[in-house]
């Protein structure tokens, strides 16, 4: 199939599943398109074993389909760029010391607790898997994922801390986050001839400093030349192709200088979304604005959580792999709940934490389709007896993502709406 085949069946079957979920499951979009993927592919796999044809063409299709890429270098910043357009910065910055240490000192230790824990439990499982390896898988489901996080906090009627402090942590904790995994690459002997063998200290500080903090500075310089083009015209149609190409184009020369486009995106988003929306725009070009970049953002949404379900298709779904899986499901949960609770614990006589913040933030702590997108990152045929371990770590990584959107997704909103009614969710 050619790109634009492969790209009209996508959009097709979003738009079927986005109707019949509207229409009769009443799902969060996210949640009810990626249910309706998931029960696809069972169909699927239900059917190819009477008529193998069929299969063969849905896997074939599927197999053709970058996801990594598609996410990674596609739809990503897009997607975080949407996010922080919405984002008050001042609100950002008051909950800052809360974000950061979540997003980076979280990130790190709930990296080492997953890869510790499931160390043990391969060894358990007879599973023989080296311990960076799993460390590996660690860096893959730790962060937080910004776009299962948003679309699904969109849906909520969170206390305004509880939301800035979720929505801003699984923004900004990509840097860490590919820094981490970058790192952990060396280790763990997985990231081919340019990133083999343990990394040093310095090399990991330079690659954190390069993503992060070039990646922000390159965001507000792109959000900065956006901001004055947009500042001395007023037409709305312009405006919007503006902000387009602050996307496209920044995110594209992001890569090129090998600094984080998923952060100079958040940085632009927010620069444009306050500073632009306040000085630069009319009402017209705001409302326009908004709108536009709304339905970018439920359309790639949309596309991204289909192409979640349907990924059951491809994967190795050994006996061993899904018990892996269902572990790393328990494991994910303790590793975010103590991740969170000690800093917590440690900014709690500094900053105002909003009440059950520990346990709103442990469960709303979602993952998502960038940690698929790193994990199959990760496939390479040409690593023979190492391929194990990628397989089960893209298992692993598979079920927790699928347990993130669809069982904490879907109950998020009720446990929120029990601690509300048992107690106030601010500090007095």
């Amino acid at each position: 199939m050619t790109p634009f085949q492969i790209l009209a069946a996508l959009i097709t079957l979003a738009a079927v599943f986005s109707y019949l979920n509207h229409r009769y499951l009443k799902l969060p979009q996210t949640i009810g398109v990626m249910a309706l993927g998931l029960a696809t592919s069972l169909i699927l796999l239900a059917v190819g074993e009477h008529f193998p044809a069929v299969y063969d063409s849905a896997h074939k299709l599927l197999n053709s389909i970058p996801l990594s890429e598609t996410v990674l270098q596609g739809m990503l910043g897009y997607l975080l760029f949407a996010g922080a357009l919405h984002l008050n910065l001042a609100d950002v910055w008051a909950h800052r010391r809360v974000i950061f240490t979540l997003a980076t000192v979280g990130v790190v230790l709930s990296t080492v607790i997953v890869g510790g824990l499931m160390w043990l439990a391969l060894l358990a499982l007879n599973v023989p898997i080296p311990w960076s390896h799993c460390l590996l898988c660690g860096t893959l489901i730790s962060p937080t994922d910004p776009v299962a996080v948003l679309a699904i906090m969109k849906s909520l009627s969170a206390p305004k801390a509880l939301e800035v402090q979720i929505s801003g942590e699984s923004l900004f904790n990509d840097g860490i986050g590919v820094v981490v995994f970058l790192a952990v690459l060396g280790f763990a002997g997985l990231g081919g001839e340019h990133h083999s063998g343990p990394p040093r200290v310095a090399t990991v500080l330079f690659l954190f400093f390069r993503e992060a903090v070039g990646g922000a500075a390159f965001g507000l310089f792109c959000g900065l030349i956006a901001y004055q083009m947009l500042k001395r015209i007023d037409q709305y149609q312009v405006e919007i192709l503006i902000s387009l190409a602050l996307v496209t184009g920044g995110y594209a020369l992001a890569q090129s200088l090998h600094v984080s486009g998923p952060i100079a995106m958040v940085v632009a988003g927010l620069f444009i979304g306050n500073r632009g929306r306040q000085f630069a725009m009319s009402e017209q070009t705001r409302v326009h604005l908004d709108l536009f970049w709304e339905l970018i953002d439920d359309i790639l949404n949309s596309i991204l959580f289909l192409l979640i379900g349907l990924e059951l298709l491809v994967l190795s779904w050994e006996r061993v792999y899904i018990i892996a899986g269902l572990i790393a499901i328990v494991v994910t949960l303790v590793a975010r709940l103590i991740s969170v609770t000690l800093p917590i614990m440690i900014l709690r006589p500094f900053v105002r934490v909003p009440r059950h913040a520990v346990t709103l933030l442990t469960w709303g702590g979602l993952r998502g389709g960038i940690s698929i997108a790193l994990a199959l990152s990760l496939q390479d045929p040409s690593r023979g007896h190492r391929q194990l371990s990628v397989d089960i770590l893209i298992v692993m990584t598979y079920v927790v993502v699928v347990f993130s959107i669809g069982v904490q997704g879907l109950t998020i909103g009720a446990l929120l709406r029990r601690t509300m009614k048992n107690a106030p969710l601010e500090n007095p």
